[in-house]
């Protein structure tokens, strides 16, 4: 398919002080200028133009006027001398990047440099990037809420750059720009020619990425691997990776393109100078792409690169690491159990005991055995497709399968028909337990084994305390030792039920069977049915008004079905038939109605609720933004089918003392939700050795966030936010996401 050339506005993150691999590179620059002097490349007569004739630096505003609080973009334009040319963020194989000090007012903030796509520049044997001819560098301006329009706003710049053509000289400026404030009523619109150039400087802006990327490391090459599925082999006729990393490549190097229907992959030779993993592997792609007789270049910023060793994938930890991870999720399955996920399977599962309760010790020391093997083999399944979809590239965590509608409609109607069968609507009874029977020689043991494997399904959307970081670090091991810590997390959750099939004293004291039973079990049909409320109100933020009406069609198809299966076992002659039709018909359009919910997803980034206003959807851009700026941030990691993140925001984030306490502090509230899939989201999760929601990050100001518990509780809250220093003046208004 053909690729979309859309403008946009990038945010990088701000310029971070160069490795001492630049500062070499850019004396090599001016050794090169030297060497060229000395061997007669320039004389006396002809002599090297002055600077200030190389370069012109030019400040420019877009709008007119500005307004309080409201952010606006200003430019760094460059005109530069034919032949001459400046540097991008990453020179290349020599050079200095252009360096913009902004000297603001008080209050005022500026962004990182927003980019422009560079151009690959040949130098003998060696690649610059940088700029030709003339370029602009746009920045974004955030003024705060309250200004005085007496005096216009000076907005001043100390520029630096390094300009090269044989040789190299250094240049610098220093700008500035005067704009008045828009008073009460007044429009702050951009004039004509200001709008023209910024068009134009945004145009030259790399697009952000809609596919997903990842990096493999071999001691002499780098993989990149991007997952821009539908593109036509034959149409891209090149690729070019401009990496932010200055060590991590050889610049000059050819990079080799191989292009398949799942994607595009880049191999790059190595740069002698990396010897370890870049911070940042993101970059800028640039492809061309036939388009009848024309050919189009598309330029995009890939950012959040997933990075692994090609040669080494995992580092296997310490035996001791391995114990105490499996400790800790076998203490975060026993927990589990508490969880509502778990609760009405369990419920029916400690009925089913209290029926044994007058059978043979044995007898019941078998279900607890059936029970447990249920669990074990559930997460073994699970952790070998979480872990196979890992491997092909998938980025997933745990919890994977509720982010599709049709695993969430599934369980919903498979415990819907659970509960009819409490309620008395069908029983399952002689069929499946003959057919246990047969399979175990012991009546009901099949049973015992499916809810196991059910509580096992069922528990999966809940993060129990410890079980996080054990399932987190899992993950970075290699696939046995990732699955053996994956078992201790299911054995965890089948110990209580285990242990109390094991214990003689605790059988003796259970409640003997009678008729009490029967209103008990029909009482415990109501837990089953409260979690398909659940289940369905998940479903209605995965799709689209047609998927949730064909969610709730599936429902009644599920009764429907119910109760033929129930005319099947008593009806006889043409009233059999026709109730196994019925079955048949239901099942059909049960299938039907998952498959409709697969086609009516709700896209990922899809707009908020009005319900959603007191926070801003993250992304990892806006997240940058705010912590270059040096703004407080929470972070709230969550989705709708995880029951301790929505207790969490009820309980904790939505108190009105933690609400108070951000505005007090001025703190940036982003929520993530990975309801559906999410590569950012995921990213951020594994970079803080998590494979599943909740996480919550605390982002001071400065260093590293705070990572808090996975259960909160109001006071952890604010104890928390109450380390941040009180707000200056300059942070009274927070910067808000461009206007596109």
């Amino acid at each position: 398919m053909p690729i979309t050339q859309r403008p946009a506005v990038v945010h990088h993150r701000s310029q971070q002080t160069r490795p001492a691999r630049q500062r070499a590179s850019g004396f090599i620059a001016y050794v090169f200028a030297l060497a060229a002097l000395l061997g007669g490349w320039a004389t006396a007569s002809n002599a090297s133009p002055p600077a200030d004739e190389l370069v012109q630096a030019e400040l420019i505003a877009e709008p007119a006027v500005i307004r309080p609080g409201e952010p606006f973009w200003v430019g760094l334009r460059l005109r530069i001398k034919q032949d001459w040319h400046v540097y991008w963020r990453n020179p290349g194989d020599s050079g200095e990047a252009v360096s913009i000090n902004w000297r603001l007012p008080p209050g005022f903030s500026a962004s990182p440099i927003a980019w422009p796509t560079p151009q690959r520049i040949p130098v003998a044997h060696l690649v610059n990037f940088g700029y030709e001819g003339e370029t602009t560098l746009l920045a974004r301006i955030t003024p705060p809420a309250s200004l005085a329009t007496a005096a216009p706003i000076g907005i001043l710049a100390d520029v630096t750059w390094l300009v090269c053509e044989k040789e190299c000289i250094p240049g610098e400026a220093s700008l500035s720009l005067s704009l008045p404030v828009a008073g009460a009523g007044a429009a702050a619109a951009p004039t004509a020619t200001a709008t023209a150039s910024f068009d134009a400087a945004r145009r030259a802006l790399p697009q952000p990425s809609p596919w997903g990327a990842r990096m493999q490391l071999a001691p002499d090459r780098v993989t990149l691997q991007v997952d821009a599925k539908g593109l036509t082999p034959g149409a891209i006729r090149s690729a070019f990776f401009f990496p932010y990393a200055e060590t991590l490549v050889r610049h000059a190097a050819p990079q080799q393109l191989d292009v398949t229907r799942d994607g595009l992959v880049l191999r790059l030779e190595r740069s002698a100078l990396s010897t370890a993993a870049p911070t940042d592997a993101g970059g800028v792609l640039v492809l061309e792409e036939t388009l009848g007789a024309t050919t189009a270049a598309h330029a995009f910023q890939l950012a959040n690169v997933a990075i692994g060793q090609g040669a080494a994938p995992y580092e296997p930890a310490s035996l001791t690491a391995v114990l105490q991870a499996a400790f800790l999720a076998l203490v975060g399955g026993v927990i589990l159990n508490l969880m509502p996920c778990v609760f009405p399977v369990l419920s029916i599962k400690v009925l089913a005991l209290v029926e044994q309760a007058g059978a043979s010790r044995s007898q019941v020391r078998r279900h607890g055995a059936a029970y447990t093997a249920g669990v074990l083999v559930a997460f073994t399944a699970l952790g070998l497709v979480l872990l196979g979809a890992r491997a092909a590239g998938a980025e997933v965590g745990w919890g994977f399968q509720l982010q599709s509608p049709a695993a969430v409609a599934l369980l919903a109607y498979l415990l819907l028909a659970m509960g009819l069968s409490l309620s008395g609507v069908f029983h399952l009874g002689s069929s499946l337990q003959g057919l246990g029977h047969g399979l175990t020689r012991r009546s009901g043991l099949a049973g015992s084994f499916f809810t196991g494997a059910l509580a096992a399904v069922v528990a999966t959307p809940c993060t129990a305390p410890f079980m996080g970081t054990a399932v987190g670090f899992a993950l970075t091991q290699p696939p046995a030792l990732s699955l053996a810590v994956i078992l201790a997390l299911g054995l965890g959750l089948a110990l209580p039920f285990l242990l109390l099939t094991l214990a003689p004293q605790l059988i003796g004291r259970l409640p003997r069977p009678g008729a009490w039973m029967e209103t008990l079990r029909q009482l415990l049909a109501f837990p089953v049915y409260a979690t398909v409320a659940w289940l369905v109100w998940v479903l209605g933020q995965q799709v689209g008004p047609a998927g949730q009406f064909a969610a709730l069609a599936g429902l009644v198809l599920v009764g429907l079905a119910a109760w033929s299966f129930d005319a099947t076992q008593s009806a006889g002659g043409w009233g059999r038939g026709m109730a196994t039709g019925g079955l048949a018909a239901s099942l059909v359009g049960i299938a039907v109605a998952v498959a409709e919910l697969e086609s009516d997803r709700e896209p990922v980034g899809a707009p908020q609720s009005a319900s959603a206003a007191r926070h801003e959807r993250f992304t990892q851009v806006r997240l940058d933004e705010l912590i270059a700026a040096q703004h407080p941030v929470f972070v709230n990691m969550t989705a709708a089918w995880c029951i301790t993140c929505l207790v969490n925001e009820r309980a904790a984030l939505g108190s009105q003392a933690v609400q108070a306490a951000f505005a007090a502090k001025g703190v940036a509230y982003l929520k993530g939700d990975w309801t559906s899939r999410n590569p950012e989201i995921t990213r951020l999760l594994q970079k803080h050795g998590r494979s599943g929601v909740p996480l919550y990050l605390l982002y001071t100001g400065s260093g590293e966030p705070v990572v808090l518990p996975q259960i909160l509780t109001p006071a952890t809250v604010l104890g928390e936010i109450d380390r941040i220093p009180d707000p200056p003046q300059r942070r009274a208004s927070l910067p808000t996401p461009a206007k596109e």
